[in-house]
């Protein structure tokens, strides 16, 4: 006969399923009721992460908080052992009920072995050894500069190329203009492509600038 569950418990029972589904085996999700603390686990999604079942009891780090009363304070990112030695980044957070009493926790056991072998590779791939080359910027091509100059304007307004207004981008063609940009050949067509304009359009907003001027 399965033990009757605290109706503010049931309520977590699809969050533990949206989290383990989320993100994957390697997520290791508890719900724990503290009614019985020798058999607390309500639902485990990903068990074979600490290799626990929905008739195992909690781990020695939550079942010792509990135990000592240190439930006032969630605990997370935590990092621990599994039994077979693989790295586990975990979070406790307790649940508590119309009085404020603790009844449970909703526990997340991360198995993060793979993450942190695959971050010493890409370290270890990643160390030239030396000091960083610096770089000539006498070298760069007049691509590369126009493209830098290009991207900072837009960058200055803050929003994708695909969301800005006329005025935002006569704003930019003026700017450019007054850096001398158009002064360099291709860069009309280079800027209606990056601007998502027909070249006629930048010769106006061009003629709409400088006739301000």
């Amino acid at each position: 006969m399965a033990k009757p569950v605290h109706p503010i418990m049931k309520r977590y029972i699809p969050i533990v399923k949206g989290i383990a589904g989320t993100f994957g085996s390697n997520c290791e999700v508890v719900l724990h009721d503290f009614s019985d603390l020798n058999h607390s686990i309500v639902t485990i999604e990903n068990g074979e992460v600490t290799g626990r079942d929905s008739n195992s009891s909690m781990t020695d780090h939550s079942l010792q908080q509990v135990k000592a009363g240190n439930t006032q304070k969630d605990t997370i990112n935590y990092s621990g052992k599994g039994s077979d030695g693989r790295t586990i980044k975990s979070t406790t957070m307790f649940i508590r009920d119309e009085a404020d009493k603790v009844i449970g926790c909703l526990c997340i056991n991360f198995d993060v072995t793979e993450f942190a072998i695959a971050k010493r590779a890409l370290s270890e791939l990643l160390d030239f050894g030396g000091e960083p080359i610096k770089e000539d910027k006498s070298s760069k091509k007049i691509n590369d500069v126009l493209s830098e100059v290009v991207q900072t304007k837009i960058d200055e307004i803050g929003k994708p190329v695909a969301y800005l207004n006329k005025d935002e981008k006569v704003k930019i063609v003026n700017q450019l203009d007054g850096q001398g940009v158009f002064l360099i050949k291709g860069a009309i067509d280079y800027v209606a492509d990056i601007l998502c304009v027909s070249r006629y359009t930048i010769y106006n907003y061009l003629d709409e600038t400088r006739e301000d001027k």
